[in-house]
C-alpha cells in the first residue's frame, strides 16, 4: 500500500512539475501601445515582440523566477521580477522616451544648458557613438561625422588634422574639458592617445566660436570631455587588433582615496610594427607607431557643493615610416629615406570654483610639447608651452543670462628652422562678456563679445549673436552669427612645409587671418504612433575670409607659397542629417553635406586644394535583445576633390575619384559586464592609390639625386625623369590602409 501511494506522490509530482505557464503583458508610451518593443527574459534567448496593440506574450515557462525586460532605441530600459507560482502572470509596462538632444552640453556657451534650449547648435556625439566603428584614437572616430573629415596630410608618416565644412585643420580648435591645449604643434600631432573608454561625451560647433574661446577657433571647435570619477566605472578594459598588425589597448579604474576624493586612472597603448607595402613603391602604406597615454583625474568633495577637480596627461610616441629598409641608424642621413617624430607630451588642466556666493569658476591649464623628428635628411625640432587661465563669472539677472570672463594665454615656441630665429613667446590677455536675453517662452537672444590684446597685432575685437525661436516643442531654429581672428603658426600647423622636395617660400610677413560668418539651422523631431520617432537637423551657412593663409601648389610645382590673401575667400555650404528610431531594435542615421570653397584672389576665382563638393555618413544598428547580437554598419563618401599636381606632365588624376570608407561589426553584450565585438573595416577595400600610376612621387629616389633642373629652378624631363617630378608625398586625401578583419573585447566592472 505504501509503495502504491509514493507511486502516485511521484506522479503527482511530475504531472505538477510539467505544468507550464505563460507571461502576458503590454507595452504603453505616453499612454499609447508601443508596438514591436522587444521584451525578453534576462539572461536567456526566449523572447518575443509587441503586436500592434502593445501586446505580448511569452509561453512555455515553467514556475520560478524570472526578470522581464522590455526595450525599445529611443526609450530608457525598463525591468520588472515575477515569480509565477500557480498562474500566469500580466505585466504591464510604461516606457520613457530618452531622447539624446536632452543631454547637458557645455561648449557653446560655457555653460551647462539642455541641448534643447541651447541657442547655438551643438552636435553630442557619446561612447555608443564611439564603439559603432572602434578606433584608436579621436581624429579617425570622427570619419563618421557629418561635415567633419580628418584629413591625412603626409603618405609618410600619416598626420593629419580635422577639417569642419571644408575649412582647413588648423582653424578647427580641438579641447579638452574644454580648456584649449591642443593648438600649434599639437594641432597635427596631438590628436592621438586620448583614451576612447574616458570619453564622456564630444561636442562640436561649427562655425566661428572665437567670441568664447579666442583665436583659432575660426571654423569651429570640438570639446573632448572626459569622465567624471563618480560617472567612470569601477574597472574597464578594452582592448583589440586587427588583421593588419595592430594593436589597442584602454585601461583604467577609479579608486575613493577619501571620503572627499575620487580619483580615476586610465591608459591607452597602441602599437603597430608590421610593414606593409601594398602598392608596391618601397615605401610603408601604413606609419609604423609606438605609443603609450597616461591619464588621471581627480574630482573632490567641498562643502555647499562647489567644484575641485584636477586632471592630467602624459603622451609619448614614437612614429615612422619611409623606405622599406629604413632603420634607426638612418635617422637624419641621406642614404635611406625615412621620417621619424618622438613627441614627449603632458598636460594639467583644473576647475576651482571659488568659495564665495557668487558662482565664480577658475579654471586653468598648461601643456609642454616636445618634437624631435627628421623628414629625410630634415631635422624639426621644436618646443611650445601654454599655459591658460580664466576667471567666469556666471549670473542670472531677471530674463537675462550673463557671463563674464577674463582670461590671460601664456605661448612659448622654439624650433631649428630659418623662420624662427628667436624663441617666439607671447602672452595674450582677453576680456568677455555674454548675456542670454529671454524674450519670451518660445525666444531667447545671445549677444556676446571678447577683446584680446596680441602685442604683435594690437587690439582684437570677436562678437556674436545667436537668435533662438521654438514655435513649437518640437521644432527650433536658430540663427547665429560672427567673427572669427586667427594667428597663423605656419611651421607648427603646415606639414607640407616641412616633408618633401618642394621649397617654402614666404612672399611676405603674414598678416592675421579674419573671418565672418552666418549660420542658420533648423531642428525638428517627429514622433509616430507606432512607436517610431525622427530627428531632422539642417544647417545652412556662409564664411567670408578678408585674409586668409592659403599655401599655393599651383603657381610654381616646385613650391609651396605663403602669402596674405590679396582678396577674399568663402566658404558655403548645406548640411542635412536624420537620426530614426525605427522600432524592433533598429536604428540609424544618415548625413550629407555640401559646400563649395574657394578663393578670389586679382579677379581670379580658384577651387580650394584638397576639399570635397560633397560628403555623406551614414551609420544602421540593429540588436536583437534575446541573443545580445548588434550590427553595426557604418561609413562615409567623399566627392572629388582637387589634387596638388606636380606639373603638366604630372601623370596623377588631378582629382581624386568619389571615394566610400565602409565598416561593419557584431557585438555580443549577453555575458555579465563582458562583450565581445569583431569585424570588417574598410569593406571596399579602397585605397588612393586605385586608378593611379603611383601616389609618392619619385618614390624611387626620395633625396632628388638624379633630378635636373634649369637655369630658373624648373625641373628638366629626362629618360630617367619623364614627368620631371621630384620627391613629394603629399599627394594624400584619404588613408592607404585596405580591407582587414578586427577583434575586440571589452570588460566593465561598475
Amino acid at each position: 500500500m505504501k509503495l502504491i501511494q509514493a507511486l502516485i506522490l511521484i506522479l503527482c509530482t511530475s504531472a505538477s512539475a510539467q505544468v507550464i505557464y505563460s507571461i502576458k503583458g503590454k507595452v504603453l508610451s505616453n499612454g499609447e501601445p508601443l508596438p514591436d518593443t522587444n521584451i525578453y527574459i534576462e539572461n536567456t534567448t526566449k523572447g518575443t515582440t509587441t503586436n500592434d496593440d502593445g501586446i505580448f506574450i511569452i509561453e512555455n515557462l515553467k514556475s520560478g523566477n524570472y526578470t522581464i525586460v522590455a526595450s525599445f532605441t529611443g526609450y530608457k530600459i525598463q525591468k520588472k521580477t515575477i515569480t509565477i507560482r500557480d498562474e500566469s502572470a500580466f505585466l504591464t509596462f510604461n516606457l520613457n522616451e530618452s531622447d539624446n538632444l536632452d543631454d547637458v552640453i557645455i561648449t557653446g556657451t560655457l555653460k551647462a544648458v539642455s541641448r534643447l534650449e541651447s541657442p547655438v547648435p551643438v552636435e553630442v556625439y557619446t561612447p555608443t557613438f564611439l564603439k559603432k566603428n572602434p578606433t584608436p584614437n579621436i581624429f579617425e572616430a570622427l570619419q563618421n561625422v557629418n561635415g567633419v573629415r580628418p584629413q591625412l596630410n603626409c603618405n609618410v608618416c600619416n598626420t593629419g588634422d580635422i577639417h569642419i565644412n571644408g575649412l582647413e585643420g588648423p582653424y578647427t580648435l580641438v579641447l579638452i574639458d574644454g580648456m584649449p591645449i591642443v593648438s600649434g604643434l599639437s594641432t597635427v600631432y596631438g590628436l592621438s592617445g586620448i583614451p576612447n573608454s574616458l570619453i564622456e561625451q564630444i561636442e562640436i560647433v561649427k562655425g566661428p566660436a572665437s567670441s568664447l574661446y579666442g583665436s583659432e577657433a575660426v571654423g569651429g571647435l570640438i570639446n573632448i570631455i572626459t569622465k567624471l570619477p563618480e560617472n567612470a566605472p569601477r574597472f574597464f578594459a578594452d582592448g583589440f587588433v586587427t588583421g593588419w598588425g595592430e594593436v589597442n589597448l584602454d585601461v583604467g579604474f577609479k579608486a575613493n582615496v577619501s571620503e572627499k576624493a575620487t580619483v580615476l586612472f586610465g591608459t591607452n597603448y597602441f602599437k603597430y610594427d608590421n610593414i606593409i607595402d601594398n602598392n608596391n613603391d618601397n615605401f610603408t602604406d601604413l606609419t609604423l607607431q609606438d605609443r603609450i597615454s597616461i591619464f588621471q583625474k581627480w574630482d573632490f568633495k567641498r562643502a555647499n557643493n562647489k567644484k575641485l577637480s584636477l586632471a592630467g596627461r602624459y603622451f609619448y610616441e614614437d612614429r615612422w615610416g619611409g623606405e622599406l629598409q629604413w632603420t634607426k641608424v638612418n635617422r637624419g642621413g641621406n642614404e635611406v629615406y625615412g621620417e621619424s617624430i618622438y613627441t614627449s607630451r603632458f598636460e594639467i588642466l583644473g576647475n576651482y570654483e571659488l568659495p564665495i556666493r557668487e558662482k565664480v569658476n577658475f579654471q586653468f591649464s598648461y601643456s609642454d610639447h616636445d618634437q624631435n623628428s627628421v623628414y629625410g635628411d630634415t631635422p624639426y625640432l621644436a618646443q611650445q608651452r601654454i599655459g591658460f587661465g580664466q576667471f567666469i563669472w556666471d549670473k542670472t539677472i531677471s530674463n537675462h543670462d550673463l557671463l563674464f570672463g577674463s582670461a590671460i594665454r601664456y605661448n612659448y615656441y622654439n624650433d631649428n628652422t630659418t623662420a624662427t630665429l628667436n624663441a617666439d613667446e607671447v602672452t595674450i590677455p582677453s576680456l568677455f562678456v555674454q548675456d542670454e536675453i529671454v524674450l519670451s517662452k518660445k525666444q531667447s537672444l545671445l549677444l556676446g563679445m571678447r577683446y584680446d590684446y596680441d602685442s604683435r597685432h594690437g587690439n582684437i575685437f570677436t562678437p556674436r549673436i545667436a537668435y533662438k525661436y521654438k514655435p513649437t516643442d518640437n521644432d527650433i531654429i536658430r540663427l547665429n552669427a560672427g567673427t572669427g581672428f586667427r594667428v597663423v603658426n605656419l611651421f607648427t600647423e603646415e606639414h607640407a612645409a616641412l616633408t618633401g622636395a618642394r621649397d617654402v617660400v614666404i612672399e611676405e610677413a603674414l598678416e592675421p587671418e579674419e573671418s565672418y560668418n552666418i549660420t542658420l539651422n533648423y531642428m525638428k523631431k517627429l514622433y509616430l504612433k507606432n512607436g517610431m520617432y525622427f530627428t531632422f537637423d539642417t544647417s545652412t551657412w556662409y564664411t567670408y575670409f578678408t585674409n586668409a593663409i592659403i599655401p599655393d601648389y599651383d603657381t610654381n610645382p616646385n613650391q609651396i607659397i605663403y602669402g596674405n590673401l590679396d582678396g577674399y575667400s568663402t566658404s558655403t555650404g548645406l548640411s542635412f542629417n536624420i537620426d530614426a528610431v525605427l522600432g524592433s531594435g533598429i536604428n540609424t542615421s544618415i548625413g550629407a553635406t555640401y559646400q563649395d570653397v574657394s578663393q578670389t584672389e586679382n579677379g581670379e576665382h580658384t577651387e580650394q586644394i584638397l576639399t570635397e563638393k560633397f560628403s555623406g555618413v551614414w551609420s544602421f544598428s540593429y540588436k536583437n535583445y534575446p541573443t545580445n547580437l548588434t550590427i553595426d554598419y557604418t561609413g562615409n563618401i567623399y566627392g572629388p576633390m582637387r589634387l596638388p599636381l606636380l606639373g603638366d606632365l604630372d601623370p596623377r588624376q588631378e582629382y581624386s575619384p568619389t571615394w566610400s570608407i565602409q565598416n561593419i561589426q557584431i557585438t555580443h553584450d549577453g555575458l555579465e559586464n563582458l562583450e565581445i565585438y569583431g569585424g570588417v573595416k574598410n569593406l571596399l577595400n579602397w585605397t588612393p592609390n586605385k586608378g593611379n600610376p603611383f601616389i609618392i612621387a619619385r618614390s624611387d629616389d626620395p633625396f632628388d639625386e638624379n633630378v635636373q633642373f634649369n637655369g630658373n629652378g624648373n625641373v628638366l624631363a629626362t629618360s630617367d625623369n619623364p614627368y620631371a617630378l621630384t620627391f613629394d608625398p603629399s599627394y594624400v586625401y584619404g588613408p592607404n590602409q585596405g580591407i582587414r578583419l578586427f577583434f575586440g573585447v571589452r570588460y566593465k566592472l561598475n
